[in-house]
């Protein structure tokens, strides 16, 4: 439990006590962790809230540092681009920067609840715009251990979900998927920060063997909004991660519909990714 929240219940069972409210105050000291918890949707559409959609739209440069089971090591930077829309809808640009062999290229996804997205990538030395099927969705991102879907993050729908336990920090959260044929795990575990509502860590497993899991390492107020600055990915079976570090992330910044269209793929919006 954080100080706030440890704060509250002390406050609430001082109260008590004086008031003459002997179990009450017991109960508010130690089965906080207990406290009737929300129903398992509201958890995961406010971890989704979170973790995608603080803000009207949002702006963040990213580093990803990408090492191989052998120790390997390759860099990525990038900054990405983000506008929401109506009923869930969203618009994410991301624009690579380095190395030389990465440099110019840009993806673009068309996020759409209830139905498949429409992502793109934009390939320059071939001066190709690839459309990503949606059964690629859970592949590499330009090589690291992201997936495509990572970046703009899975349909709540197409998950059933279970809170499987309540703790003093966190709410944890099973996810199954409706469709197991469509993905490569059985099923993946999350643990949501029960303050922030930023999923902390999520492992996917199959077989009953966890073989991926996601981290964040670090969290900062940033425009008034819980972010996760630092995440790792890992690759349990291969041994390797990747580290992406944010910086430089802003909210509400006004960045209009026509950022994010096909024609920014070859030509992108130089005035809405330099600081």
């Amino acid at each position: 439990m954080n100080l706030s929240r440890l704060f509250r219940h002390l406050c609430a069972a001082r109260h008590a006590l004086l008031t003459g409210g002997g179990a009450l105050a017991l109960a508010l000291i130690t089965g906080s962790a207990q406290a009737q918890a929300p129903d398992v949707t509201e958890i995961v559409e406010r971890a989704n809230q979170a973790s995608f959609y603080a803000g009207n739209d949002g702006r963040s440069e990213a580093r990803m540092r990408i090492i191989d089971g052998s120790g390997r090591e390759q860099v990525r930077q990038f900054t990405l681009l983000r506008r929401n829309g109506e009923a869930g809808r969203q618009r994410y640009l991301v624009a690579f920067s380095r190395p030389t062999d990465v440099r110019g290229t840009v993806f673009l996804v068309y996020k759409n609840p209830g139905a498949d997205d429409d992502r793109w990538l934009y390939l320059p030395g071939l001066d190709l715009v690839r459309r990503i099927a949606p059964g690629d969705k859970r592949t590499s991102f330009v090589g690291s251990h992201v997936f495509y879907e990572d970046v703009s993050g899975r349909h709540l729908e197409d998950d059933t979900h279970e809170l499987i336990e309540t703790t003093a920090e966190h709410y944890v959260v099973k996810s199954t998927p409706k469709n197991p044929g469509s993905v490569e795990f059985a099923e993946f575990t999350t643990w949501i920060d029960r303050d922030t509502w930023l999923p902390m860590r999520s492992e996917y497993a199959r077989d009953r063997r966890v073989y991926r899991r996601m981290t964040i390492q670090e969290v900062q107020q940033i425009d008034g909004y819980p972010t996760g600055t630092r995440m790792l990915m890992e690759d349990l079976d291969s041994g390797g991660h990747t580290l992406v570090e944010f910086r430089f992330s802003a909210y509400d910044l006004g960045i209009p519909e026509s950022v994010f269209t096909e024609r920014s793929l070859r030509n992108p919006p130089r005035q809405w990714l330099e600081r």
